[in-house]
């Protein structure tokens, strides 16, 4: 409804994981720097935490459009509520194997030799796997075993485990210590500051159009901090309410009663 009050171009704060709206504050940025030092550095395992809606996805997306296609192979596994033999699957479909194997050790054996065809033509192999405090320990052991598929010189599959904190809680089980001695790159997501948050909203609005108008109080702006905890997902949400409330008003200024409105409407939906 606001967009063409507005003059966007598109709307701002879509809360889909669209990595041309990623705003990289210095927490992103530090991430995303040890991403690319893990793979480039051939680590085997990295780790990223976040808390729900700090753009962990977002953050994943722009890292694999920065791989280079002409040398990395990648798998992105989203749902990761999959059984071991699942898993293998998942992973070998998304390096583009069509015919898989039926058993769990003949898709082992299969995914050692993809892999090794891959590495012997100069690929590197990098899995992502989302949401990965939902794994089980027995998918957990068997992406252990995949870490220790290697030649003399290299591991054959760099491996990034994305999670919210609960995955900090599942990794530190005394069952899985084999597989958390392998994690070499370790990384947590921290949600914005005010200042960060003030710039990750700016940033959006100019992306999406704006040419100045509209803008947001320091009152507006503290109590969009305060009630989204200066998670990105949460802010998103808040301010298309906020906007939405100046919208009505025909006003180019979204003030802390707008904002109050978007955590009072927030709440009746979460209540």
């Amino acid at each position: 409804m606001y967009q063409s009050f507005y003059g966007f171009r598109e709307m701002p704060f879509n809360i889909t994981p669209d990595p041309r709206f990623l705003y990289l504050s210095p927490t992103h940025h530090e991430a995303l720097q040890h991403l690319k030092y893990g793979v480039r550095e051939k680590k085997g395992f990295i780790v990223l935490v976040g808390e729900v809606g700090c753009g962990k996805t977002t953050l994943c997306r722009k890292f694999l459009n920065e791989l280079d296609p002409a040398h990395y192979d990648t798998a992105l596994i989203l749902n990761p509520r999959v059984t071991e033999t699942q898993m293998l699957k998942a992973i070998l479909t998304e390096l583009g194997e069509a015919k898989l194997a039926r058993s769990q050790a003949d898709l082992v054996a299969q995914m050692n030799r993809v892999l090794l065809e891959r590495i012997h033509r100069g690929r590197d192999i990098v899995l992502i796997i989302d949401e990965a405090q939902n794994l089980t320990f027995d998918v957990l052991e068997e992406i252990r075993l995949l870490s220790n598929l290697e030649t003399d010189q290299q591991k054959l599959l760099q491996i990034v485990l994305m999670g919210q904190p609960e995955l900090k809680e599942v990794l530190g089980r005394s069952e899985l210590r084999q597989l958390r001695q392998r994690i070499l790159v370790h990384y947590e997501l921290h949600p914005l500051t005010l200042t960060e948050m003030q710039l990750y909203i700016q940033h959006r609005l100019t992306l999406a159009g704006s040419t100045g108008r509209p803008t947001f109080t320091k009152w507006a702006l503290r109590a969009l901090h305060r009630g989204s905890k200066g998670i990105p997902r949460v802010v998103n949400n808040l301010c298309d309410k906020s906007l939405l409330s100046a919208f009505i008003r025909e006003s180019d200024e979204v003030t802390y009663w707008d904002v109050r409105r978007a955590l009072r409407d927030t709440s009746n939906l979460t209540a």
